[in-house]
């Protein structure tokens, strides 16, 4: 039994509400390494060289590395996830990730080196951003709801205003992002007040940046959010002409710049762009760069996609995050790392 055995039963306990009662919980690296070691081999221990199933060796000093009885080779708890090869401790990213998922509004890469302690603003920077670049999980479901419990999709697209280091705002700035919103809505109850919109609520959401209004990068972008069938709610943009022919069951509807037409058949979807862009304002000053977007669009979703679990949250988060090497530093500040999307859509 790895040290610290307890940690593998969070689950069972209630999500910490400050990071100080986190740390109690993962007070040094060898808690954090119980906690990986247990979401790898929930079953135990299997060497990954000779598959060997067997209590391994383990390190005080290395806590992170456990050494097969039989074959005598190392793994690393770390390999293969955004935290191989640092020198940062493994505490440090357990807090990181815990700040990542249980603060609501988010938070800044200076907030992030406060709270930390970190000496250093780019290491705060590239840890925020590798947590970051494991928000998006490749192959993960379309959405689409229970149709026949009339759940639906809303899909829509706004501009959000970046900001170019050096220069003002201005045309050059404006980015177009797609949203796509999964509908559900709560039964009503005898003798329940009618509800709000009519009980509907956001399920699971999409956001992505895409280049242009045209057939190809709005459909690509259903194409890739929306499980095939859905019912799917959209303005009369021409870009969605070709859903119907795609399988989807399409509504388009004719705004006309009437916002109780918005209201009715597109409220969910207008929501959530209100939300994204006061969280953007309010979180990053609205100083979001171009190049960033998209990193900070997969933050949102996340968040919102588990707003109601902030566990699972931060479980789904490390998870997530095994996937591969996360970017680097002057990846990520040149802009010549390109953030994870569900797809490349083109005109």
């Amino acid at each position: 039994m790895p040290p610290f055995a307890d940690v593998l039963q969070w689950e069972h306990l209630p999500f910490p509400k400050s990071l100080r009662d986190f740390q109690r919980l993962f007070k040094d690296d060898a808690a954090c390494a119980a906690y990986l070691e247990g979401a790898k081999w929930p079953k135990g221990f299997v060497c990954p060289h000779c598959k060997e199933k067997a209590e391994p060796f383990r390190f005080v000093a290395r806590p992170t590395v456990l050494r097969c009885r039989k074959c005598q080779r190392d793994t690393g708890l770390m390999r293969g996830t955004v935290m191989q090869d640092t020198k940062t401790p493994l505490t440090v990213w357990f807090w990181g990730a815990y700040l990542v998922s249980s603060m609501t509004p988010g938070i800044s890469a200076v907030q992030f080196q406060r709270q930390l302690g970190l000496s250093r603003y780019e290491t705060a920077f590239q840890i925020l951003h590798k947590l970051r670049a494991g928000m998006v999980r490749q192959g993960r479901d379309r959405i689409g709801g229970n149709l026949a419990r009339g759940d639906h999709v809303e899909v829509d697209e706004t501009y959000i205003g970046g900001a170019v280091r050096g220069q003002g705002r201005g045309p050059q700035d404006q980015v177009l992002v797609c949203a796509a919103v999964e509908v559900r809505t709560r039964p009503a109850k005898k003798g329940d007040k009618p509800m709000r919109r009519g009980g509907r609520y956001a399920g699971r959401l999409r956001l992505e940046i895409v280049p242009t209004r045209g057939a190809k990068s709005l459909t690509g972008f259903v194409e890739a959010a929306v499980e095939p069938g859905a019912m799917v709610i959209t303005d009369a943009a021409p870009g969605y002409s070709k859903l119907a022919a795609l399988g989807y069951q399409h509504l388009p509807v004719v705004e006309g710049n009437d916002p109780a037409v918005a209201e009715e058949y597109l409220p969910i979807v207008h929501l959530v762009f209100s939300n994204l862009k006061a969280w953007l304002a309010g979180t990053h000053h609205g100083r979001v760069e171009p190049k960033h977007l998209q990193t900070y669009l997969n933050e949102f979703t996340f968040r919102f996609n588990r707003r109601f679990y902030p566990f699972n949250a931060f479980r789904s988060l490390l998870g997530i995050g095994t996937n591969g090497e996360g970017p680097t530093y002057d990846g990520l500040y040149s802009g010549e790392w390109k953030h994870p999307t569900m797809a490349s859509h083109h005109d």
